[in-house]
């Protein structure tokens, strides 16, 4: 059923609440994430000094990191080049093949990585369809691209469905 493929194995308020120690002990080592509002908001630039603290704990604690975004190459190179992290831009999520594109690179097992984004149908529908681990993080900003607007109306049918039969107890923020 389509709707289940759209549950997170997690969700969290932001990518900041994630414990990665427990993530460490389901044996994750890698982390697919998205960029925009995942990350930072859609129309920044540049990762913030907190983002890069953060990324930077992340290669202390031994995972590795790739960005996969359906941004254009521009986008995504100009966030992902200056800190050293590999991308998969234009990815067609939630297409299975920038995921699987996405393990390779990473040189793990699809058990060892985890997907981390804040949309359904993109991240999560696209990681699920692999069986990866998935978490839905809430946007970091409250507006969205054109497209994206779109996807988040679905997504909202979608999540006061999901509520009403009780496979979700996260309230939106």
């Amino acid at each position: 059923m389509l709707l289940k493929k759209l549950l997170p194995n997690l969700h969290m308020n932001s990518i900041y609440d994630i414990n990665f120690q427990s993530l460490k002990e389901k044996g994750i080592k890698g982390i697919i994430t998205d960029l925009d509002n995942t990350l930072i908001e859609w129309d920044r630039p540049n990762a913030t000094p907190e983002l890069m603290e953060w990324l930077e704990r992340l290669k202390q604690e031994g995972f590795r990191v790739i960005v996969v975004s359906n941004n254009n190459r521009i986008r995504v190179s100009a966030f992902a080049d200056p800190l050293g992290i590999p991308f998969i831009h234009a990815a067609k999520k939630p297409t299975r093949s920038p995921f699987r594109e996405a393990i390779g690179m990473l040189e793990l097992k699809p058990e060892e990585v985890v997907v981390i984004g804040d949309q359904m149908f993109t991240d999560v529908l696209g990681g699920n369809r692999l069986g990866l681990y998935t978490i839905l993080v809430v946007p970091v900003a409250q507006t969205d691209g054109f497209f994206t607007r779109f996807n988040r109306q679905l997504e909202r049918l979608a999540l006061a469905w999901m509520r009403k039969k009780g496979l979700i107890t996260w309230e939106d923020k």
